[in-house]
């Protein structure tokens, strides 16, 4: 059975917290005295109750995350938005599958001239539970495929003259390193469903003397063991971008060094190939075969996507949307040791977005004035599994995907200083930067540019999932200024993704409420403008994922305006 609290059982819940909120609210005003559009107080509410220990980390398709469910839902309607679901329903039913692996520890045989060798998963082998087959017993021959690339227009052809129909490809880690790192993510994410598309039934991934060095194989080990999880379609099986791959495998340099033996060139030799930047390792097949041997176990939720809406009011424009997005999940507890935090609270990542999303909600409301465009309000589950709650809405978009103008995302902003810059991940693609720089003007607020690149954060989150339907998206965060390097660097290497991720934390509440006045206004901007944002001609993923929509001419550095669109 689904997760969920009935809805009896959810209103209880909530009933003591939700009167006990309204109780501050009306105690914190004087009665004639109008409430503020953005209140840092109302802020640390909302994430007070999201992070607290009662949701027990959010967990997509938990106990926990249908009470967060519950509580924004709740919000939306005491905001007077209309459900956004279908059929009236404030929420989107997101059928989940995870699977993890089964008693008998998978096992991972390279047979060569020389002998077979054997490794159970854990040891010189990584493999992780399917989604997609509860059994399997895989055995094909190998052929090395480079980094495994087929991208011409990027000059990348790594599967010339190779034939891997009905065979294991062997990729190397990460990217050639003179790729723009955005592009270099994206082709990164995609190796699996190029395989798919040469018809190989399976890849393994091994190291660079980079990716080595990145990770150690010790500490691969030791963040393994996780499940794996996948949205159901209505065929029951697991939306698939790579039909036919049926496994993947990481190897230590060990195995690897198994698998290339007897080959034309060994793995110390290819490897030594990758390490040269300007050299470009070929493919060629491989004397070993590789056998395969796993079970999973499945286990099927539902989690729920939270949909508000606020019409627009110009007769035209209303039927197109603007999306004002955050993921409300977070990964739930931990094992841990007699008397240490189990629970991963998710604080900053990602109820402060969720906060963000509401209190920009709320200043509509009260503004009393309705933009032209409409406007979907979107909490997503299962943004930490893989962007899998806002691909799902963008695979089974509420309304026509075509009429979605822009998704701005908010996930996880670091509110621990008075920020004095934010960067928009991603607004370097699309005319939707025009919307922020102006909103952030007008609250003397610079724009900077993306201060992490190597971290390629723009195909990381769930705007990502509307750019591959053709959509302008971008990610707004706080920025480097005043100090914010800092606290950015000592959140992701300190409780990022860990149980320090609280309340407690010496969060700047008033910052919060001034983030979110601040995606108000770059909502308010894109949703009364003229015309909807455009990609720019000569982008990358705008040629890609929207190669028929109207483009724009990119804008002069100096800041000159756009050129009308073709």
């Amino acid at each position: 059975m689904p997760t969920f609290l009935t809805s009896f059982g959810i209103v209880r819940l909530l009933a003591p917290v939700l009167l006990l909120s309204a109780a501050v609210a009306v105690s914190a005003q004087p009665a004639a005295e109008a409430p503020p559009l953005f209140s840092a107080e109302r802020f640390r509410s909302h994430v007070s109750f999201l992070a607290s220990d009662l949701l027990e980390g959010r967990e997509s398709g938990s106990r926990g995350h249908a009470i967060a469910a519950a509580y924004v839902a709740s919000q939306f309607e005491g905001l007077g938005l209309e459900p956004g679901g279908k059929d009236g329903s404030w929420f989107q039913s997101v059928p989940l599958r995870t699977a993890t692996l089964g008693t008998s520890a998978p096992s991972l045989t390279i047979t060569t001239r020389a002998g077979s060798r054997t490794w159970k998963n854990g040891t010189e082998v990584l493999v992780v539970p399917s989604v997609m087959e509860r059994e399997q017993n895989i055995s094909a021959p190998v052929v090395f495929v480079g980094y495994g690339l087929d991208a011409p227009d990027q000059g990348l052809d790594d599967y010339r003259g190779l034939d891997v129909r009905g065979k294991i490809v062997a990729v190397l880690s990460g990217m050639p390193p003179d790729l723009p790192s955005e592009i270099a993510a994206h082709l990164s994410n995609e190796k699996l469903a190029m395989a798919a598309r040469h018809g190989a039934v399976g890849m393994v991934t091994v190291d660079t003397d980079l990716s080595e060095k990145a990770s150690s194989w010790d500490l691969r080990v030791r963040r393994s063991g996780g499940p794996s999880m996948g949205w159901v379609g209505p065929d029951g099986r697991v939306r698939d971008e790579s039909p036919g791959v049926r496994f993947t495998a990481r190897l230590s340099s060990k195995a690897a060094a198994a698998l290339f033996q007897g080959a034309p060139r060994d793995y110390a030799a290819v490897r030594a190939e990758a390490a040269d930047p300007k050299a470009r390792p070929r493919g060629f097949p491989l004397e070993s075969r590789l056998q395969l041997r796993r079970s999973s176990v499945w286990t099927e939720t539902i989690s729920q996507n939270v949909i508000g809406l606020l019409p627009g009011s110009d007769p035209v424009l209303r039927d197109e949307y603007i999306v004002i997005l955050g993921h409300l999940d977070h990964i739930g507890m931990r094992d841990a040791g007699p008397g240490e935090d189990r629970i991963m609270n998710g604080a900053l990542d990602n109820a402060a977005g969720i906060a963000t999303l509401i209190e920009a909600a709320r200043a509509f409301s009260i503004s009393g004035e309705r933009p032209r465009r409409s406007i979907l309000f979107l909490a997503v589950t299962a943004e930490e599994k893989g962007l899998l709650g806002s691909d799902y809405f963008a695979h089974n978009p509420t309304v026509p995907i075509g009429s979605i103008a822009a998704a701005v995302n908010l996930d996880m902003p670091i509110l621990l200083y008075d920020f004095t810059d934010v960067v928009a991940f991603g607004a370097e693609h699309s005319s939707l930067a025009s919307a922020v720089e102006e909103a952030a003007r007008s609250m003397g607020l610079g724009v900077g540019p993306d201060p992490m690149p190597e971290e390629s954060i723009f195909v990381r989150s769930d705007h990502y999932s509307f750019v591959r339907r053709g959509v302008p998206a971008i990610m707004l965060e706080t920025g480097f200024g005043n100090g914010g390097g800092d606290k950015w660097r000592e959140f992701l290497t300190g409780n990022y993704h860990g149980p320090g991720d609280e309340i407690d934390q010496p969060i700047h509440w008033e910052a919060a409420a001034r983030f979110a006045r601040l995606n108000f206004l770059i909502a308010r901007t894109l949703a009364n403008a003229d015309q909807r944002p455009l990609w720019y001609r000569d982008d990358y993923f705008g040629n890609l994922f929207a190669p028929d929509a109207p483009k724009v001419a990119r804008p002069a550095e100096s800041g000159g305006l756009s050129r009308a669109a073709e």
